[in-house]
């Protein structure tokens, strides 16, 4: 069995495609499933954007040393 997935932009037309693969013989099911608009990617928003991250360690006393020992204490000895 094989799946294909197809993102439309006209809810309409998509509607249409559905009813037309459903009317073919050899078509299991097909599904709807509404998605939100999202960024396309490669855009940058504050969320994503990799300099909105700076200085958040800033004025911290942390070593990469003290980082390891508390992700994996068992390793501590």
């Amino acid at each position: 069995m094989e799946q294909i997935i197809i993102q439309v932009t006209d809810k309409e037309k998509g509607k249409m495609l559905s009813e037309l693969l459903m009317s073919l013989d050899f078509v299991r099911s097909v599904e709807i499933e509404e998605l939100e608009d999202a960024p396309e990617s490669g855009t940058s928003d504050e969320s994503s954007d990799f300099n909105s991250l700076a200085g958040l360690w800033e004025g911290r006393e942390i070593s990469l040393e003290m980082i390891r020992q508390k992700a994996w204490p068992r390793l501590r000895r």
